[in-house]
């Protein structure tokens, strides 16, 4: 019985029965074992087709039948590549999945990257109990917080209890564990109903190193003639393949309603095809999203601009990039050290201004770590095009000590460069509990068998043997968790309670989000000309210029008490016939800082670890209240 199918793989369900379909060109002949709810088992051949594929429509299947493949004349059950769900793990078989859901999100508009304020988060450590639907029970606080769009970091089947995802082999099946795909669907829907979007972390450019079976159905997904960082390279020439991936992307955002992707690691994907699979993978995914706006996100540590470049001038058309350059500033700034791949950054005032002005920070200079030139010109980008974070799941983890940034720097100049991170130009990326400093680390966890365990951390001992700080008498290994231990990632779970334990921090977060958002000039940053200047060795101003809504400016002294004595920056003088009014302090006492001083008296001084946030008012005039404060 011939089905118009929804996509060229996997097995889609029907009112009377179920169609699978599968591609497997290294074999002559493919059988399905089915196994219904009543515990019955059958053995059915599937059909060649044309290009390798096999498939087969049974009657009667039901949602929550399970089946598997037999390849060739083996009798081995492998799980279906483009399974929907695997509830017994990797190595069990597929279950069939009813895709139908009672959506309430019809007049979600989607999302658009100008604006946002992105949310990192981990499933399996952003509640106690790791799952979706506990997930959902704290969404209306990242509402109330002004979280306008979760990145949520790969959700695709993985081989044992816990892990970053990053090493997912079943890429069309959320892992068991976070729940089944309704459950991931009402967490989309409720974020859509609070109103805020939400993407996914993919990772295309290699499968998982256990459990990994869609290489017994053909070795043609796989690029011998490349080198892969973490596992085989994936081959993007062959049609197959490539449709394999583009499939997913689309599904992912057509059925489950996600806004967009976050795509990792994009430096290897190797392609050679007329149109790289990377513009491909964008125009597959913005032709699934209907009417909506989605967002897609890369993450290029070779900070290549071709990612943001559009397809008439043979790029990419991502949105956005992670910008590394912000965040090695920022932690050369906040911990004072410069090792291993922050070698090349002093955390000096030009670069803050740099990174917010022109984007990444190396645009084709020699990079003294790596040894050659790095990055490529961006000065023609929209700065909102560049996701900045003092914290993500990488930086955090690459630590050693998984330790957040509020822990291991200064208290005050943590709070100024978080609010340079939510009142700049750019994109912020704030990591899960860093809004209310959450004191629960993150490691680099994964559960696999022994043997894989054992490499995994020698892997990662290698990696961090990169900071000398931690080559002392004492191997690395022992310095940090063992990755496969339960504990490494139990500890990493945040705990709620925290946001009124450290509700001064909290409580500033939350009025730099609101003002970011409704405050005049800080909400339309991409219409707004900007401008910044050196006014020290710790100290420098970024002042945007907002014409009939005035100009708001920011003063940020990384070092002690500075008197600008003189003051020849003419960026300091508010204007005819207006002053300069406090909007903001991070020294203010309500964020746990100790009072901010008149700063002209009548020179300019500015308060020693802290930003400023300052706005023009007519003279003896009176500021109109930007915003009111959220509830905490």
């Amino acid at each position: 019985m011939k089905k118009k199918r929804r996509y060229p793989i996997g097995a889609e369900y029907y009112a009377n029965g179920v169609h699978f379909r599968v591609w497997a060109p290294d074999h002559k002949k493919v059988k399905i074992v089915l196994e219904k709810k009543e515990g019955k088992f059958e053995s059915l051949p599937l059909k060649s087709e044309r290009g390798g594929y096999f498939s087969v429509f049974v009657p009667k299947m039901l949602p929550g039948d399970l089946y598997s493949y037999c390849l060739g004349d083996s009798e081995k059950g492998l799980p279906d590549p483009a399974s929907r769900f695997q509830p017994y793990g990797v190595e069990g078989p597929s279950s069939i999945i009813d895709p139908h859901f009672e959506w309430t999100d019809r007049s979600w508009p989607g999302v658009s990257l100008e604006g946002q304020i992105l949310y990192e988060m981990h499933i399996g450590t952003f509640t106690k109990e790791g799952t979706f639907k506990a997930a959902i029970s704290q969404l209306s606080s990242l509402a109330t917080l002004g979280i306008t769009t979760i990145e949520l970091m790969p959700i695709c089947e993985f081989p044992g209890h816990f892990g970053w995802g990053y090493d997912g082999v079943n890429l069309f099946a959320p892992f068991h564990n976070y729940g089944t795909p309704d459950d991931l669907k009402s967490l989309i829907n409720e974020c859509h109903n609070l109103k805020i979007g939400i993407i996914l972390d993919v990772v295309y450019n290699h499968f998982g190193p256990e459990g990994n079976t869609i290489t017994q159905f053909t070795n043609k997904y796989l690029n011998p003639e490349e080198i892969n960082e973490w596992g085989d390279a994936i081959n993007f020439d062959h049609p197959s393949s490539r449709e394999f991936f583009l499939t997913n992307a689309k599904y992912w955002i057509e059925e489950f309603h996600f806004d967009g992707l976050r795509v990792d690691a994009t430096p290897w994907f190797y392609c050679k095809s007329k149109e790289h699979i990377l513009a491909a993978l964008t125009r597959a995914a913005r032709s699934a999203s209907a009417d909506k706006n989605i967002i897609v996100i890369g993450e290029d540590e070779t900070q290549d601009v071709t990612l943001l470049k559009k397809y008439e001038e043979d790029g990419y058309q991502f949105d956005g990039v992670w910008n590394d350059d912000f965040h090695h500033s920022a932690c050369v700034r906040l911990k004072g050290k410069r090792e291993a791949y922050y070698t090349d950054y002093l955390g000096s005032p030009q670069e803050f201004i740099s990174a917010l002005k022109y984007g990444y920070l190396y645009q084709g200079q020699y990079y003294t770590w790596q040894k050659k030139g790095r990055g490529s010109p961006t000065l023609n980008q929209p700065s909102s095009s560049f996701i900045i974070f003092i914290e993500n799941h990488d930086q955090v983890a690459n630590s050693g000590n998984g330790k957040r940034m509020h822990q291991v720097s200064d208290p005050g100049n943590y709070k100024a460069i978080s609010t340079l991170l939510l009142l700049g130009p750019n994109t912020p990326l704030l990591f899960q509990g860093q809004e209310f400093g959450s004191s629960a680390p993150f490691f680099y966890f994964a559960d696999h068998k022994e043997d894989l365990n054992l490499l995994i951390k020698k892997g990662r001992t290698q990696f961090l043997a990169q900071f000398s700080r931690l080559r002392t008498k004492n191997p690395i290994s022992d310095q940090f968790p063992d990755p496969s231990d339960l504990m490494s990632f139990s500890v990493c779970k945040l705990d709620f309670t925290e946001r009124e334990k450290n509700k001064e921090l909290y409580r500033l977060y939350c009025d730099l989000i609101a003002l970011r958002q409704k405050d005049p000039v800080f909400k339309q940053l991409r219409n707004i000309v900007m401008d910044g200047a050196v006014l020290g060795t710790d100290a420098f101003l970024i002042r945007f210029f907002g014409k009939e809504n005035g100009d708001r400016l920011l003063l940020i002294n990384f070092g002690i008490d500075l008197d600008l004595k003189p003051g020849p920056e003419p960026l300091l003088f508010a204007g005819e016939n207006v002053d300069w009014e406090i909007i903001l302090s991070t020294e203010s006492i309500e964020y746990g800082g100790e009072g901010t001083p008149s700063l002209l008296t009548p020179t300019w001084r500015l308060p020693a670890h802290s930003t400023v946030v300052l706005g023009t008012i007519k003279k003896e005039g009176k500021r109109e209240k930007i915003y009111e404060r959220q509830p905490n």
